[in-house]
């Protein structure tokens, strides 16, 4: 018996449509750039807050309406609600899903219970996956909810902790291997601290950096070709994390020799917490040649937390597709919608509203900057800002020819540096309002 028996599935009906239960602007074969909308924007459906949250909050208990769900925490329970699961997004016609190895599956009274039951869900996933073509994103292990991660998994002071993080992601690599698992990502929850009185920051990080790599050598020997990710955040479990934003990654990967290794999965809830843009998040690791998946999202700006909100900003999804245009698209990653309905959200048809709402400004802002970038006219004044980089002293410096003592008597001969010009901020916030 279907979970959603009042919901055929979504279809696109156009820009005019007023049926919330329609794609207004998500043509999945649309071309864009001569790429297909589908293809541009790889959409992903997370298990952890669509089919696992209870709505909860630090004020109160669950508020959600789950009918196909039984109460208990059984093996049988999480198999039909990985069924549910599939029939959710094949409704919503996503190709793909993520999740941690706690969502799917319930944790038992010892690993080799716990491995167990997680066998027995991916059977049920991998007969779901080939039932309806939808796959893998990513997979990834929750090493921050039970206690015995209290103080990290691959940076705890405790070395068993690290030994079961390594069987926990042992289990969770080859479990993504199994299921054709294009991705695999690694957020470190509680990888960070909480008070340096207590704490060995550098034997921490060498710790997480041999961790990481016992993770690629592990990947290699089961033949497990998919991109790793580290998805930054700078606070929350922990006052203070390691992969704080995409600089202090990519800083760490490079010290550790990882950086051939791994790729950045950039949601845009922690890029507020980190005091940054999204834009700003995927420009640094796209120039960097790191920009690897995205976590489609966005932050309450009244609120100091992490709401996981869907987006539905234009603006906001216009700058992401911006950047992942530049960057040549986010395949193998996706736009993985890790955003939860709120807690005032409880039917299960909210769960359509909230990923037809974000697939559609995901669709109406990779439209939206498609045309900016057709135009031209912002390219064009971003290059004629730089002009002067383009020959004379400009090339002469970046061209590595310069060197102080040039470069004094460059100026010295000059004596003032030519005009600086306008950056016109008012004027392209305008000619972004022209597309929007």
């Amino acid at each position: 018996m279907p979970a959603f028996p009042e919901v055929e599935k979504i279809s696109y009906e156009g820009p005019e449509s007023k049926n919330p239960l329609a794609y207004r602007w998500y043509d999945e074969n649309e071309l864009v750039e001569g790429v297909s909308m589908k293809e541009h924007l790889r959409f992903s459906v997370v298990y952890w807050h669509t089919f696992r949250g209870a709505g909860s909050d630090p004020f109160g208990p669950g508020t959600m309406l789950r009918p196909w769900e039984d109460g208990t925490d059984s093996v049988e329970n999480a198999q039909r609600r990985a069924r549910v699961a599939f029939e959710f997004m094949s409704k919503l016609g996503v190709p793909f899903y993520a999740f941690h190895d706690r969502d799917v599956a319930p944790e038992g009274a010892s690993l080799a219970e716990t491995n167990r039951n997680l066998d027995a869900v991916v059977k049920v996933l991998k007969e779901e996956q080939e039932r309806t073509g939808i796959r893998l994103l990513w997979g990834t292990a929750n090493m921050f909810s039970n206690p015995r991660f209290m103080h990290g998994a691959a940076t705890s002071c405790n070395a068993d902790a690290f030994a079961f993080a390594a069987a926990q992601v042992k289990k969770a690599l080859e479990v993504t291997a199994e299921l054709g698992g294009e991705n695999y990502v690694f957020w470190g929850g509680r990888e960070g601290y909480q008070n340096l009185y207590n704490t060995d920051m550098k034997r921490e990080l060498d710790h997480l950096g041999r961790f990481l790599h016992l993770a690629v050598d592990y990947a290699k020997e089961i033949g497990f070709t998919g991109q790793f990710l580290i998805e930054p955040k700078p606070k929350e479990p922990t006052k203070h994390q390691y992969d704080s934003d995409a600089a202090a990654c990519l800083n760490f990967l490079r010290a550790y020799d990882l950086l051939d290794d791994f790729k950045l999965n950039i949601e845009t809830n922690h890029a507020t917490l980190a005091g940054h843009t999204m834009m700003h998040e995927l420009e640094y690791a796209g120039m960097q040649g790191a920009l690897g998946s995205i976590d489609a999202n966005t932050g309450d700006l009244l609120l100091g937390w992490d709401t996981d909100q869907f987006p539905t900003d234009i603006y906001l999804t216009t700058q992401c597709m911006l950047s992942l245009l530049k960057y040549g698209g986010v395949a193998p990653g996706g736009v993985n919608f890790d955003a939860k309905v709120r807690r005032e959200s409880f039917e299960p048809i909210d769960l359509f509203h909230a990923h037809v709402g974000g697939m559609d400004a995901f669709a109406r802002g990779l439209k939206t900057a498609a045309a900016i970038r057709a135009d031209g006219e912002l390219a064009d004044f971003v290059a004629n800002r730089y002009s002067s980089w383009n020959a004379a002293i400009g090339a002469e410096i970046e061209s590595g020819a310069a060197n102080f003592k040039s470069l004094e008597a460059y100026m010295l001969k000059k004596g003032e540096i030519s005009p600086n010009a306008s950056g016109r901020q008012e004027m392209l916030e305008h000619l972004i309002n022209r597309f929007v």
